[in-house]
């Protein structure tokens, strides 16, 4: 009642009204001193209308209620006793789901894992039939393709979190099934009588992608315990059969894997559960996958609505940062409270890193929501980082003199102590261009006594990164090193010959 219409709302209601479904709403946080009931009303009818809901729909029952408090009335000032309207407002508002257990039966899977001793398991809803333990059934995928035929070898129902097993369930059972090897979701599992598949919701297609390397770095391998390609692949791969935004692909470099998702926070995410489990690997900068319009030729890119809750103070930067990203301003109202919500439609690759700047820049007050809108012709170029890199050009421990001086040149990223090697960036240079360093030089001793007394050597503190800041600040040639205790940056090549020639080769592509 206070935050009103957010971009999840609309993704979801879209998938629902598109389905058919006419849906109830429910006016949370109704207790709270800034809610705007009447407006957020008028807000969610808008809404409704803009996804072409039908006459049907448009005529949506509504609800007023408090989670935390645990009641729900008709009316904005009902006796807000319990959740009895609601219940009642399901039982004559929903239609019975009409299932039919005299046709053979029909499920989709709509969640797949495994299991040590079960091995691949799909849930999912019956949705007609019968089914019986150690029943044929065939897999089907979306588009009708038959790939697999088998067994059920175990039949499980659920009560509470609990798995059940059983020997047979029916149409509007909500089950598990073991003993198919192939399928996944959303596929179809039925008698092998039936023709076509059910009809599934569309997976919408990934937006942004990775390149998931072996760590061939000089420290690879002390960290973690799972550093081989054929590891890494195995990992990637099982992610991909759990998660259907997730797409894995052999890249064209050696040891290397394509993984592309939908956005930098799913596979920032990814990325630290595999480091939590004890992998090392290299990840390359993100970056998002065009399309070409069939009808114009055009270079498509991905796009999406940004929502943005923000202070009016903070106002200017957000909208100054985002219209450099290449963003539109589509509206701006009041929210309550003193902030502002503006909405925006821009690229997703502008969004790339912003997250933390925007949090820094509102002082972590601000809220951003994100939705994506399709793909649109290509923006242009957007500026990236303008300043160069200090590389360590030789292996050890970085030692406190030799970042002293270093400090003048630019923000660092280490301590003294750290281990570094040729290649690694120590930090951020102060200039464009990249900057080779040496970071273990000691200072020279002598049997000669100074005339003066060494002075304490201060060091600024370095900044250190996020595995998503890292992610969101390196360039074109440049890796972040992620393994269970560190995450570092660092050049793709790490001969300073190699980088030379490769720029050269780079130059003359472009030209």
């Amino acid at each position: 009642a206070a935050e009103g219409v957010l971009p999840q709302t609309k993704f979801v209601l879209g998938k629902a009204l598109a389905r058919g479904i006419r849906p109830i709403v429910i006016l949370n946080k109704i207790d709270r001193q800034d809610a705007r009931h009447d407006e957020v009303h008028n807000e969610v009818f808008d809404l409704f209308a803009a996804l072409d809901a039908t006459d049907e729909q448009l005529d949506f029952p509504m609800l007023y209620a408090s989670g935390r408090q645990g009641w729900a009335d008709v009316e904005i000032n009902g006796p807000r006793k319990d959740l009895s309207a609601l219940f009642n407002l399901i039982l004559s508002h929903v239609p019975e789901p009409g299932l039919d257990a005299s046709l053979p039966f029909a499920m989709n899977a709509a969640i797949l894992e495994n299991d040590n001793f079960l091995g691949r398991i799909l849930t999912g809803r019956v949705e007609q039939g019968v089914a019986r333990m150690n029943m044929p059934v065939k897999v089907l995928r979306p588009d009708g393709t038959q790939i697999e035929t088998g067994r059920l070898t175990k039949l499980l129902t659920f009560r509470g979190l609990e798995r059940v097993p059983v020997e047979s369930v029916q149409a509007g059972d909500f089950i598990a099934i073991a003993g198919l090897a192939d399928a996944t979701i959303p596929d179809t599992i039925c008698e092998p009588s039936v023709m076509a598949p059910l009809v599934s919701m569309p997976v919408d297609p990934p937006t942004l992608a990775m390149t998931f390397r072996v760590n061939d770095g000089p420290l690879g391998g002390r960290e973690g315990k799972k550093v081989t390609s054929r590891q890494i692949r195995d990992r990637l791969l099982k992610e991909a059969e759990g998660n259907v935004a997730i797409r894995v692909s052999v890249s064209s470099e050696t040891d290397a894997f394509e993984v592309a998702g939908r956005g930098e926070l799913q596979l920032g995410v990814l990325i630290e559960q595999m480091r939590r489990e004890g992998f090392e690997l290299t990840i390359g900068r993100p970056r998002v996958l065009t399309q070409t319009n069939p009808e114009t030729g055009e270079r498509e890119e991905p796009f999406e609505e940004v929502l943005v809750d923000v202070d009016e103070a903070y106002t200017g930067v957000v909208v100054e940062k985002l219209s450099i990203r290449k963003a539109q301003m589509q509206d701006m109202r009041p929210s309550g409270g003193g902030k502002l919500r503006i909405t925006f439609i821009m690229p997703s690759r502008g969004l790339i890193g912003y997250h933390g700047e925007f949090l820094t820049d509102t002082r972590g007050t601000g809220i951003m929501n994100r939705l994506f809108e399709g793909y649109k012709p290509w923006a242009g170029s957007i500026e990236g980082r303008v300043k160069g890199s200090l590389i360590s050009n030789s292996d050890g421990e970085a030692v406190q003199y030799a970042l002293f001086a270093l400090q003048e040149r630019g923000t660092l990223f280490v301590n003294p102590g750290d281990k570094v090697y040729e290649g690694l960036i120590l930090g951020e240079n102060s200039r464009e261009n990249d900057l080779d360093v040496n970071p273990i030089k000691e200072k020279k001793l002598t049997n000669i006594r100074a005339a003066g007394k060494d002075e304490a050597l201060l060091l600024i503190p370095p900044r250190r990164m996020s595995l998503e800041q890292a992610i969101a600040y390196i360039e074109e040639d440049e890796l972040v090193e992620v393994t269970p205790s560190a995450v570092r940056l660092r050049k793709r090549f790490l001969d300073p010959n190699e980088r030379k020639k490769n720029a050269k080769r780079s130059e003359s592509a472009a030209a």
